[in-house]
């Protein structure tokens, strides 16, 4: 079953969503899968995205690591997870900037459709500095703690179905 949606275009993956894209494209299509690409240390301190109510569990594969090292092991965890050519792949990070770099990176290597989620899970932030104008959080999607999102043994792509 093929979910459709309207991506905004972009170049070198498959494009960009919208939150409630994103949403809808995860709870529509048993193939897609939700990678969030942030550090450990986002996950524990901000949240995670919960999608459990649309049958599946959220990927964790940081992009860049602690310390702002980049990830070199991070295709080998994608493929690890069961992640695979024609299986769209909704990529997320805090404010939608890591992600592009995450999408760009799976089409390359010939993994996706990729998607890049605008706004990412808080946005950027506000002339205050507090990120509350945007992102999947704000925007009222499903989410929660990282303990709890990992609660579990993880499960790979094709389990979370």
């Amino acid at each position: 079953m093929s979910t459709q949606i309207d991506p905004r275009p972009a170049e070198g993956y498959a494009g960009d969503l919208t939150p409630q894209q994103a949403w809808d494209l995860l709870a529509g299509d048993p193939d897609a899968v939700l990678v969030d690409v942030r550090t450990e240390g986002e996950w524990r301190a901000i949240g995670v995205p919960d999608t459990a109510t649309a049958g599946k569990k959220p990927l964790f594969v940081e992009w860049v690591q602690a310390g702002g090292r980049p990830n070199a092991g991070f295709l080998a965890e994608l493929a690890a997870a069961g992640l695979t050519a024609d299986r769209p792949i909704v990529f997320l990070c805090r404010s939608g900037q890591r992600s592009i770099g995450a999408a760009r990176l799976a089409t390359s290597s010939g993994l996706g459709p990729a998607y890049n989620v605008l706004e990412g899970f808080e946005g950027g932030p506000g002339f205050d500095g507090v990120r509350d104008r945007e992102g999947w959080k704000v925007r009222g999607l499903p989410w929660g703690t990282y303990d709890a999102a990992t609660r579990t043994t993880p499960q790979q792509p094709e389990q979370a179905r």
